[in-house]
């Protein structure tokens, strides 16, 4: 699993103008069962996205074709989890021994 930070830099004035898309991509990403969670690094330094069943590769396409990555609003960084236990809600997440 992978959690990725979605940075604010310099370009962040420009966030208004490429919201909508930002936002599509987010939708796309959840209606594809890779984000689990979405939400905002407070206070308002950006955004993070929790991430499963996908590969490292096929994340960083992903995360490149956000709008918000692609017109400098964020830098990303991903992050790459390797679950070893979990809250019985979240057994989904580790895999099996």
């Amino acid at each position: 699993m992978f959690i990725v930070l979605l940075r604010f830099t310099g370009n962040k004035a420009a966030a208004g103008e490429y919201l909508s898309e930002h936002q599509q991509w987010i939708t796309q990403g959840l209606d594809d069962q890779v984000f689990l969670l979405v939400g905002g690094i407070q206070p308002g330094l950006g955004g993070a996205v929790l991430a499963h069943n996908v590969t490292l590769p096929q994340l960083q396409q992903r995360v490149a074709a956000d709008p918000f990555v692609i017109h400098r609003v964020v830098d990303a960084e991903i992050l790459e989890i390797a679950p070893g236990m979990a809250d019985p809600r979240l057994d989904f997440l580790v895999p099996a021994r």
